[in-house]
């Protein structure tokens, strides 16, 4: 048997990259430090938002898990919003489910001293039925794009009935538009002109 001929039958007995492969692209995108600065500089309309998102649980089998802590830049010791994201591939799409933290106060800061998250489990994890993202990956443009169901995410915020959020995912920029709407389909909070941009700034990597 020729090396032409031995290639080919590896080829067909190695199995090709694994959804987990996949996975880590995506969730090795997703965590780092971002922030929305060079957006706020050209239009004021929009914060100097920081975002940052760490992976918890390396040793977890069935998903990837990421702590996510976002703060104005100004007052990044009183963050507005603390999440948990479980990241799942179903075939060639994934899921970001969203979980909150039963006492999120006692962990501000988390995604850079992972200790205060001793004893956290995702059983204690309280699920937002509905809030989860359904991802699919533009290869054309290696673009990884994602929104809530329409409707299904539930939100009180401001007088909101339900909050919907799109997402896109590039190797060194997220943008995320999350907005809230009142029964009659009235937006009551979020960005209006579009999603924030934030650009990352510090990569932090996935096991």
């Amino acid at each position: 048997m020729n090396l032409r001929s031995i290639i080919a039958t590896l080829a067909l007995t190695i199995p090709s990259l694994s959804h987990a492969d996949d996975l880590t692209k995506l969730a090795d995108w997703m965590t780092g430090s971002f922030n929305s600065k060079a957006q706020s500089i050209s239009n004021e309309s929009y914060y100097n938002i920081n975002l940052e998102m760490a992976q918890i649980w390396p040793d977890s089998k069935e998903a990837i898990w990421l702590y996510v802590e976002q703060a104005v830049a100004t007052s990044l010791d009183k963050p507005y919003r603390q999440r948990i994201y479980k990241l799942e591939q179903q075939g060639d799409k994934y899921i970001s489910t969203v979980y909150s933290l039963p006492n999120p106060s006692a962990v501000v800061g988390a995604w850079q001293h992972l200790e205060k998250l001793e004893g956290l489990t995702p059983d204690s994890l309280l699920i937002r039925k509905g809030c989860h993202i359904n991802i699919t990956h533009e290869k054309t443009t290696d673009t990884y794009t994602g929104s809530t169901d329409e409707k299904h995410c539930s939100s009180k915020l401001r007088g909101a009935s339900y909050a919907t959020s799109h997402v896109e995912i590039k190797s060194d920029v997220l943008t995320s538009w999350d907005q809230g709407f009142d029964e009659a389909d009235k937006q009551v909070w979020g960005a209006i002109q579009g999603p924030y941009i934030f650009d990352k700034v510090k990569n932090y990597s996935v096991k």
